[in-house]
């Protein structure tokens, strides 16, 4: 018996140090792996989870899942075929970042290509860069062997454009300026007054009819996928990707390739992602700060609570969301001014389920 005992301890003791040795904890099989994403987006999820449990690892599955959301254009604003800017164009931001090594790769505004998960993965297997933007991201992706140049718009997104166009190109993001036109150019109101050839009463009455409203953001022009995959050896990663918000002003970059805020993962810890307006979220790196407060100890709902309510305390009228995942497999969300969901898919679910997550209405009182 005593014999028996010994060996089951050594056993034991070896198993430890094999996990010691890779710089992991042992961890409960039943917690690994596991997929978690923005949305209801479960076939993206379910994509990400063949991968992870066929093996693969997390940065891979991260990219399968993505790359399943931006074929099937998830909502519209995921991959090709939406939210035209304001030339009626659609581009695409995304990132993908390893937890194990803190190693990211991103592309922002790139145009003519529409694989930009994978555009991500190249930057950072191929390049010392962390992000590449527009068009030169768009021939370094073609040149790594991604299919391209093609057309981004689609039948939809035009017909869209159109209807905008239509409407005096109302609402935009622009603010303070005034219109030569009723769709621009745009100039501030001061300059605008030097350079018009108008009369004073014209030139007033112009600037009083000329309203800017910006764009209610809503599930239907401000989705983002982001999504947090752990795989069998603990290792975590993350990966967005989106075609921005509608009607953008050209050029202009979320917070979708941007580490930290869209999303941020840390195998010593954990993960974030992140969806909602995009302007006011990468002002504060909400999910970095997800992170650092998961490392200090706080528990991923507290997390994702506080993070959200560092925005909502400067800006109350913003719309946003993140989920927080760590390195056990706990996760949780926190939104703000919507109804947000998040899908998941662990070892003890039969398919990917989908979590419903509500305003906190402490974050008013605060």
């Amino acid at each position: 018996m005593a014999t028996k005992t010994l060996l089951s301890a050594q056993i034991l003791l070896l198993t430890s140090l094999l996990f010691l040795v890779s710089g992991h904890e042992i961890v409960n099989s039943e917690e690994h792996p596991l997929v978690v994403s923005t949305w209801p987006f479960v076939e993206a999820v379910r994509a990400a989870w063949r991968a992870v449990d066929g093996g693969f690892s997390a940065v891979d599955a991260v990219v399968e899942g993505c790359s399943a959301c931006e074929e099937l254009r998830c909502d519209g604003t995921v991959g090709p075929g939406g939210s035209p800017d304001e030339n009626g164009e659609t581009t695409i931001d995304a990132l993908v970042m390893d937890g194990e090594t803190m190693e990211v790769g991103a592309v922002a505004a790139m145009r003519y290509v529409k694989d930009g998960i994978k555009a991500a993965r190249l930057v950072m297997q191929h390049t010392g860069h962390t992000l590449l933007v527009g068009e030169k991201a768009s021939a370094f992706a073609i040149s790594m062997g991604l299919p391209g140049p093609t057309n981004l718009s689609s039948t939809e997104s035009i017909e869209k454009w159109i209807k905008w166009k239509q409407n005096r190109c109302q609402p935009n993001f622009w603010k303070n300026v005034v219109p030569a036109n009723s769709c621009g150019p745009y100039h501030g109101k001061k300059d605008f007054l030097k350079l018009s050839h108008r009369t004073c009463s014209e030139a007033s009455r112009l600037l009083e009819d000329f309203k800017s409203s910006l764009p209610q953001v809503g599930v239907n022009n401000h989705d983002t996928i982001s999504m947090a995959v752990i795989d069998k050896l603990g290792h975590i990663a993350v990966g967005t990707s989106t075609n921005g918000a509608t009607f953008k002003i050209p050029g202009r970059v979320g917070d979708g390739p941007i580490p930290g805020s869209s999303s941020y993962a840390d195998d010593e810890v954990g993960a974030c992602g992140a969806t909602g307006d995009g302007d006011i979220m990468m002002r504060f790196l909400p999910c970095y700060q997800v992170v650092e407060s998961m490392r200090l100890g706080m528990e991923p709902k507290l997390a994702a609570k506080d993070a959200i309510r560092r925005i909502a305390r400067k800006f109350p009228d913003f719309v946003g969301a993140v989920f927080a995942l760590n390195k056990n497999g706990v996760h949780a969300a926190a939104c703000y001014g919507w109804t947000f969901q998040y899908s998941v898919r662990s070892p003890e679910m039969d398919d990917v389920k989908v979590f419903t997550v509500y305003p906190d209405s402490a974050i008013n009182n605060k």
